[in-house]
């Protein structure tokens, strides 16, 4: 069942997306080689809890960080750890949810590390791109598969793989709510509605579609090898332009 949400839920919701954008800042600080994925847990999590919210991922279905950090080839999931440390041409990808008076923001962006080849860059531009193509089909009277197809669209026009077993998602009071996004077509004709919230997602591989779960039970990376890029932001549809609420408030 899809949940739409109560003014004081957006508003509580939106709080907890400025959060989770203040972690993003500081993350764009922060990145550079020689630094550690686990100091980059450490620092998201003060981030998160100076400002009276909750990290979201943390102990989710037994996660051990309070973000997931994907690095090149990965595509979501990655576990923080001091034996990861960042160097000079990798891309990183940080996904970070806070919980604040119980809603929840969740966002991830794809970052670089250094100086990043031109191919990598265009990936990470695409994908963003694709992002943003989807959160302007997020409107009253508009199908899931709006959505889809934009995201879709740009990926395709780069001949780049779309990560399929993963998607957006409703998201709220749990981080996971109905409905399930897809990032490419699948005829679903279920209505978008004024205050509905979605994380809107899209995964692209510089190569093939196919992903696969390393023995940690978390990691997932692409099946070629090759690098994949990120971008979220949870999205409210209203009666006009829908809303990012994982961007800083004014």
């Amino acid at each position: 069942m899809i949940n739409h949400k109560s003014r004081d839920e957006i508003k509580r919701m939106r709080h907890a997306g400025h959060i989770v954008a203040l972690v993003h800042k500081k993350m764009k600080e922060v990145i550079e080689p020689g630094i550690s994925t686990k100091e980059l847990d450490s620092i998201a999590e003060k981030v998160i809890r100076e400002n009276r919210a909750i990290p979201t991922f943390l102990g989710y279905s037994g996660f051990p960080a309070s973000i997931c950090t994907s690095i090149n080839e990965q595509v979501v999931h990655g576990i923080p750890s001091e034996k990861v440390i960042l160097k000079e041409g990798d891309i990183i990808s940080v996904d970070v949810g806070a919980t604040y008076g119980g809603m929840v923001g969740d966002s991830a962006w794809t970052h670089p590390v250094g100086k990043i080849s031109e191919e990598v860059a265009k990936l990470m531009k695409t994908t963003e791109e694709a992002l943003f193509a989807g959160i302007a089909q997020m409107r009253d009277g508009n199908v899931l598969d709006d959505i889809s197809t934009a995201i879709e669209e740009v990926a395709n026009r780069e001949h780049y793989g779309i990560v399929r077993q993963y998607g957006g998602h409703g998201v709220g009071h749990q981080m996971h709510e109905d409905p399930f996004l897809f990032n490419y077509k699948v005829g679903d004709k279920t209505l978008i509605k004024k205050n509905t919230a979605i994380a809107i997602e899209p995964m692209l591989n510089l190569g093939c579609d196919e992903v696969e779960v390393a023995a940690d039970e978390w990691t997932v990376s692409t099946a070629d090898g090759k690098p994949s890029a990120h971008f979220e932001h949870t999205v409210l549809c209203t009666e006009g332009e829908p809303m990012i609420m994982t961007q800083l408030m004014e």
